[in-house]
């Protein structure tokens, strides 16, 4: 008898998490706790907030777990990962709409478009990112991490697509300032 396939052990486990069983619980945490984890680190800087609103969200996957519907390969993680950014919004906008910063007069006419990344460390571009002011850091990571469009951002977010963009454009035009003052010094050395 051949093993079971990636679809069918994750969609056994969702099963099995849907009846109540620990054990699937715990395996469905093992192996996506890291993920889940990352995504809302890219919002929340703090670790002890992350941890907290990871415990609030596995609370919520597996309260709900009845509710979900397995789709495909993947329909799980996504699922779950739809819940950690929702959890994620909460905490970091209680009031559910975003807290902007305005773009400084030096940055307003910087082009709409990341400077050249090569020569600069992955683990550094991800620091400049949770640098960067709260509302800009949302939408950039929902625009670039989960490929959410204006639209959908102004939805989940309660503000005008045109906002979107404009801290979009204002997040970028502030990586852009961080990774040149980066590159000049990398050169100095």
């Amino acid at each position: 008898m051949a093993a079971p396939t990636h679809e069918q052990d994750e969609q056994e486990q969702a099963q099995r998490m849907k009846d109540g069983d620990r054990a699937a619980m715990k395996t469905v945490y093992c192996q996506h706790v890291r993920y889940l984890t990352a995504i809302c680190a890219r919002y929340i800087p703090n670790e002890e907030d992350v941890k907290d609103v990871m415990q609030d969200a596995f609370l919520k996957i597996f309260s709900s777990a009845g509710s979900f519907e397995y789709r495909g390969k993947g329909s799980l993680r996504g699922w779950m990962a739809r819940i950690v950014l929702n959890e994620t919004l909460k905490f970091i906008h209680p009031g559910g709409r975003p807290v902007f910063v305005p773009l400084p007069e030096d940055m307003t006419d910087i082009a709409d478009e990341l400077p050249d990344l090569n020569g600069v460390p992955l683990p550094t571009i991800h620091q400049m990112i949770r640098e960067l002011p709260q509302g800009y850091r949302t939408i950039f990571n929902l625009y670039v991490f989960e490929e959410k469009s204006h639209k959908e951002i102004a939805s989940m977010l309660g503000i005008k697509e045109s906002t979107s963009a404009s801290q979009l454009h204002r997040a970028k035009a502030i990586l852009a300032k961080k990774v040149n003052a980066y590159k000049k010094q990398m050169n100095r050395i």
